[in-house]
This record gives C-alpha cells, sequence and structure tokens, in this order.
C-alpha cells in the first residue's frame, strides 16, 4: 500500500542519518552557573521529523543563551519507546504529548514545566475521528468491518480517545470490531491514509489535522469529522525528577518570558507559538481518566514499537 512504502522510506532514510544528527553545534555559552554543561531535550515525532527540527532551533539557540548552558534537541523517532530512551539516553526532559508525559510522569516522575500557546491563543488540542464523506460512515455502527488507522498506541488523540470511545458507544474489542487495525506512525500520516482511502477511519490530533486543512483543500472538502474528544494539553516540556531544581526553575521561567523580548519572539514565530504557560500534573486529569476508562494501568504500560 502506498502509505506502508511511504513509512517504511522515511525509516530507511532515519536510518541513514548518523546518531545525533538532529544536534546543531552551538557556541559554548559564555557563563554556566549549573552542574552541567548540556542540556539535552527530546522531540515527539507527531509530524515529519525534519519539519519540526526545523520549528526548534532557533527555541534551542535562544534557551543556549538564556540559561549559559548548551540546549540541544534530539528527535525521538517512535513514540512506544519513549521510556526507554528518556532512561537509556539519559535525556533531561522532552516535549511531550498528554499521553507520553502521563506515561513518563507515572513510570519516572517526570515534571511538567510548560507548553506553548498557539498563534490562535490557545494552550491545548482534542481528538478527532475522522472519515471520508463519501464512504457513507456516519457511526460507530457504520464503521463496523472497516479499516482504522490509528496513530501509535503511545498516544492520546491517536489511540486512547478513540479506544474509550468505542467503548463507550458499547464496542467491546475494537481490534475484532474492525476488518483491518494498523498504525501510520504519525498524526499526518492517519489524516493521508483516509484521504487517500487507505483508510475508512483515522484518529488525529485536531491541530494536525486543522493545519493540513489549511495546506491542502481536499481535507475539508473530503474528509468529515465524526467525533471530538476533550481538551488536553499541548506537546509541553517535562523535565526529569532529578533535575537540579534551579536549572528547572531557570528554564521554566526563560520560556514563559519568551514573548517579552525581540529574540524571543523571533524564536517563537518559528516555533509556530505566541508564547510558552505554565504547566502542572493537573493538567493532564482528562488522560488519566481516559486510560482507567479502558483499563490501561499507566504504572505497568510497557509498550514498545517494533
Amino acid at each position: 500500500m502506498p502509505l506502508r512504502r511511504t513509512l517504511i522510506a522515511g525509516m530507511m532514510a532515519l536510518a541513514l542519518l548518523p546518531t545525533g544528527c538532529e544536534r546543531r553545534p552551538q557556541e559554548p555559552p559564555e557563563r554556566n552557573v549549573f552542574g552541567q554543561q548540556e542540556l539535552l531535550i527530546g522531540l515527539m515525532p507527531e509530524r515529519n521529523i525534519f519539519r519540526q527540527r526545523e520549528r526548534y532551533q532557533a527555541l534551542g539557540s535562544y534557551l543556549s543563551g538564556r540559561l549559559g548552558i548548551t540546549v540541544n534537541f534530539t528527535s525521538l523517532t517512535r513514540y512506544g519507546n519513549i521510556i526507554q530512551r528518556l532512561s537509556e539516553e539519559k535525556l533531561d526532559g522532552a516535549f511531550l504529548g498528554s499521553f507520553t508525559y502521563a506515561l513518563a510522569h507515572s513510570t519516572m516522575g517526570m515534571e511538567a514545566v510548560a507548553r506553548p500557546v498557539n498563534v490562535d491563543g490557545t494552550s491545548t488540542y482534542h481528538g478527532y475521528l475522522f472519515a471520508r464523506k463519501d464512504s457513507g460512515i456516519r457511526t460507530v455502527a457504520d464503521m463496523k468491518g472497516k479499516r482504522f488507522a490509528y496513530v501509535d498506541r503511545a498516544t492520546t488523540a491517536g489511540y486512547l480517545f478513540p479506544r474509550a470511545y468505542l467503548k463507550e458507544k458499547g464496542v467491546a474489542d475494537p481490534d475484532r470490531y474492525f476488518g483491518e487495525v494498523f498504525f501510520a506512525g504519525s498524526h499526518d500520516a492517519t489524516v493521508l491514509a483516509v484521504l487517500n482511502g487507505e483508510a475508512d477511519i483515522g484518529a488525529s490530533k485536531n491541530t494536525v489535522y486543522d493545519q493540513l486543512a489549511r495546506e491542502n483543500a481536499r481535507v475539508v472538502k473530503e474528509l468529515l469529522i465524526l467525533a471530538a474528544s476533550a481538551v488536553v494539553p499541548q506537546n509541553g516540556l517535562a523535565v526529569r525528577k532529578d533535575l537540579d531544581p534551579e536549572l528547572k526553575k531557570a528554564l521554566k521561567q526563560a520560556l514563559l518570558d519568551m514573548d517579552k523580548d525581540r529574540d524571543g519572539l523571533e524564536a517563537l514565530r518559528q516555533l509556530g507559538a505566541r508564547g510558552f504557560v505554565e504547566t502542572i500534573d493537573k493538567d493532564y486529569a482528562y488522560v488519566y481518566a481516559l486510560a482507567a476508562q479502558v483499563g490501561l494501568n499507566l504504572r505497568a504500560y510497557r509498550y514498545m514499537n517494533r
């Protein structure tokens, strides 16, 4: 299928990249009052990782200058092995989706710091279920025997919400209910899978879906949103629980103050945000509720990509 060929090609391209290639060497900061020379932060693969990396380059440079410590980003090319990557590669933090944050907090004690505010003033997102308008699919009953495209087993909008929604509608075993279930790997890939007829129903976060709708008129013309979840925090920065408290405090303040100076505003522009807002664990209450609804124990969840 075209989608699978695209995914395989993308994985082959990634395999050719040297480890850590996404880090951009920067000039050593002139001052460093903390006990480490580098702050390494992971990025979740919600969209094409090359475009995502470009968006965060200016943020890394800005934070390096403000903190006096080199801030680098590394792409977490998969969702499910986030805990392994955070632990084995000794990441100091990561911009995590709502599910991966809940997972990292429950298993590793990761602490939420801040999340970006979108240009429209929102700092949250919600999940969408969608189908082609010409498919005739309007209800859960219409979905039986069809092809369903999830994002990944470690996403709220792309897995947890649709599972909870289906259970609420009386579908005890979604894997048996559908004719085919597959994981596209990113939110934009599920939208394209349905748009191009490679899946009948898809799940995605609204921010990615809406961005694709602005870029491609076919999304609005040909797709229909069937259901939406409640809101959850936009991908936010969480740090390891044993990070230097002073460094954590300084990092948080630097993010919250970005919209107050010219360099910060330019970095925000490239990131596609208007600022950052403080984020705490209680902001993820809906995610924890969804996990409980589908019987998922976050403390014991050990999903790994294969």
